[in-house]
């Protein structure tokens, strides 16, 4: 019989590694093709790793708590002549000899299989649009080899004052401030939280800006009340205004990369769910082509599994904007943080009732109204092309049919 590893497959465009959270099977298992074997936890999300084929289960060199990077072999499957047909192997081969024989002469060759798979450090890597952190300054090459050492960046040293030369942060500096934290309580992050601290971190290092504009709920509510029981959420109004606005004109949402300027091929649009220690950000493609009504449920299943930690690969990343409700918190205004891959971030506050004045019956009126805000690159957008595509969602939200 012939034999297949069980690889740690790619999760994403910008995932390096993984931690195994559950060993689901257990060596001499049957199992079948694409059957569920392992969970494992990348930066952002839980997720399964399928079987490639079916067979059984007759070693597993994964340890549950460890980091395996990509492409590391995580166990063997013995399959059938049938199925190593299927795959392309000979089962009458070499890689596919008596199953004892086999064994101590693979190991013979590859040592590191006794040993288990190349284990790696968690870290944080891969995001898009990558750019110098900032921070503490004038570090010098042997502060810059201690700081990687300790895995820092200039950022966590932007509270030390310097008593080098021209106020240089010194060794001393260091592990004195070092020194100085250990007598705190201290706790560790989690990897979402490290993760969204390095996305922050480098988005931050852009020229943002923000922009506000107070708009009127009272159609959208109005509408929402004809929808029952099916009912979108005032994020998912917010969102699908959004997609549509950048249907018309997709450059605000273009990113600078050198001296060019990339325009998005699809108006894919993320919105923020609160996570357990962080925040996801699900995206629904192309969503400048379906309607409210059609969004809704497949907004609603995203947001379940965002909560749970469980989105699948094709539904995170690559999106061009993406929408917060930080209103649900009881906020009126806020200035969100795009992504670093992202140009804009449409924000929204908590809806409140406002005396408006009515010209036709020359009286204030009472109307619901919440903050929007955009938060935008300045390299890319200036106040004016911020400020006609929040006008143009606030008019659409205004116009919850034409959603």
């Amino acid at each position: 019989m012939a034999q297949v590893p069980l690889l740690m497959p790619q999760l994403g465009e910008s995932i390096a590694e993984a931690t195994i959270v559950k060993i689901l099977i257990k060596e001499g298992d049957l199992i079948e093709a694409d059957k569920d074997v392992i969970e494992v936890e990348t930066n952002k999300a839980v997720m399964a790793i399928s079987a490639p084929c079916s067979g059984t289960l007759v070693q597993i060199d994964a340890e549950e708590g460890q980091s395996y990077p990509v492409g590391a072999i995580l166990g063997t499957i013995e399959v059938s002549e049938e199925e190593a047909r299927k795959r392309g192997l000979d089962p009458e081969g070499d890689d596919a000899a008596a199953p004892q024989k086999t064994s101590r002469r693979q190991k013979a060759k590859a040592p590191a299989r006794v040993s288990g798979p190349q284990q790696v450090e968690p870290t944080v890597k891969g995001l898009p649009v990558p750019a110098h952190a900032g921070g503490a300054s004038y570090l010098s090459p042997r502060m810059k080899a201690r700081m990687t050492e300790l895995g820092l960046h200039a950022a966590d040293l932007s509270a030390i004052a310097g008593s080098g030369a021209s106020g240089r942060v010194t060794i001393e500096d260091l592990e004195k401030f070092l020194e100085d934290i250990e007598r705190n309580r201290i706790t560790p992050a989690s990897s979402m939280r490290v993760a969204v601290a390095d996305a922050m971190r480098r988005s931050a290092t852009r020229p943002l800006a923000t922009v506000v504009l107070p708009v009127r709920l009272d159609n959208m509510l109005a509408h929402r009340k004809t929808c029952a029981p099916h009912k979108a959420g005032p994020a998912l109004y917010a969102l699908r205004a959004l997609a549509m606005a950048l249907s018309e004109n997709s450059a605000p949402a273009g990113r600078l990369i050198g001296d060019r300027i990339i325009h998005p091929r699809s108006i894919d649009i993320g919105f923020a769910v609160e996570a357990e220690d962080g925040v996801l950000v699900p995206v629904i493609r192309n969503a400048d082509q379906f309607s409210l009504a059609d969004l809704i449920e497949r907004y609603k299943r995203l947001v379940n599994l965002a909560r749970e930690r469980r989105l699948p690969v094709g539904d995170m990343g690559g999106s061009i904007a993406t929408v917060t409700n930080y209103g649900v918190f009881g906020l009126t205004i806020a200035t969100p943080i795009p992504l670093p891959e992202q140009t804009i971030l449409l924000g929204m506050g908590v809806g409140q009732v406002v005396p408006s004045w009515d010209a036709a019956k020359k009286k204030f009126v009472p109307v619901t109204e919440a903050a929007f805000t955009l938060s935008f690159d300045h390299r890319v957008l200036d106040g004016g092309a911020a400020g006609r595509l929040l006008n143009r969602v606030g008019a659409l939200l205004n116009s919850p049919t034409e959603l």
